[in-house]
Formats: structure tokens, sequence, C-alpha cells
């Protein structure tokens, strides 16, 4: 059986047009999958920068030292190189951040005055508490912050305790909080 040119051109039509309409198709759900993934890719990438920030922050906070500023145009991009870029920089600056927190300025001074004064946990009953054993106003004026969020110094990691130790230090105080730890140690 043979079709009339005019019922084949028809077909041919329609099959074309059915064709056309699938792959649009195709590509419509291909698209809104690519925009799912983008979208889980933003979260991500946000998620993490804001982790990132906050480690940062919580070593400059560690160290007595003001925050970096977060510029708010990150959330706002859409561009996910420059949220990759973002992500970066602050990686950079919490390593630096956690790097200079590691080492306080006196820190064989403060682990000399530790190995006579007790244990970084020691919450001994007389009012001192940690490695460096501060009372609770040595505590509020130096380690407010820490004092809240933690409790006493037996709760606080002993970086936390040098560096309340260190601002105590920059202020003036000296090593005379510690009397005769710091003249063993040859501090005074």
């Amino acid at each position: 059986m043979r079709l009339s040119p005019l019922v084949s051109a028809f077909a041919c039509t329609v099959l074309s047009a059915f064709l056309v309409a699938l792959v649009l198709t195709g590509e419509a759900v291909s698209s809104k999958r690519s925009v799912k993934r983008l979208e889980r890719g933003d979260r991500y990438l946000l998620s993490r920068i804001q982790e990132r920030r906050q480690e940062t922050w919580r070593w400059q906070g560690v160290m007595g030292r003001p925050h970096t500023r977060a510029a708010r145009g990150v959330r706002h991009s859409r561009s996910p190189y420059y949220r990759r870029w973002v992500l970066r920089l602050w990686h950079r600056r919490a390593v630096q951040a956690r790097r200079q927190a590691a080492h306080p300025p006196h820190r064989g001074a403060w682990l000399c005055i530790h190995r006579y004064e007790g244990a970084w946990n020691a919450r001994t009953g007389n009012g001192y508490y940690g490695g460096l054993q501060m009372d609770t106003h040595f505590q509020a004026t130096y380690g407010y912050a820490l004092l809240r969020r933690k409790g006493t110094a037996d709760n606080w990691t002993p970086l936390e305790q040098m560096w309340a130790a260190e601002r105590a230090l920059q202020r003036g105080r000296g090593f005379y909080p510690w009397p005769n730890t710091a003249r063993y140690c040859g501090l005074i």
C-alpha cells in the first residue's frame, strides 16, 4: 500500500514535531536538574564559607583580637567562581588565625607557671581554677567571653587559659598574679 505524498509529508511533519518536543522537554528536565544541582552547590559553598568564617572569628576571639570584617556580597552573588574564591580566602584566614593562636608570645613562661600551679582542669576548691590558677575576678576581667560561654577556667582549653593570661600581661599586670611561681621560673 502506497501513501500519497501529502499524507507522508504530514506524517514526517508530525514525527519531527514530536521529536523536537521530546528533545526540548528533555532539555528542560535536564536544565531543572542542573539548577537544583547549582542550588545545592550554592548552599554547600555558603555553609562552608560560614564555617570557615566562624572558625577564624573563634581563634581571633581567643587571642582577643577584633574579628575580620566580612563582605555581604557573597550571599547576593550568583557566581560560583566568586564563592569559591571567598571560601579559599576564609580558609586561609582560618589557618592563619589557628597558627597564631597556637603560639602565644610567652608560651614558655605560661607552661613554666603551669608546671608549678596545677593541672589544666584543676578545680581545687580554694577559689582558683585551671592550670594557671586564675580566680573568678581575673577570669571575668581577661576572659569574660570564655567565662560566660564555658564557665570557669578549669573548663577552658590550655590555649584559652594562656591567652587570657597573655591579655593580663599585655595590659600591664605582668607576671605578678603568680608571684611565687613567676619567681621560680625567673620571670620576676
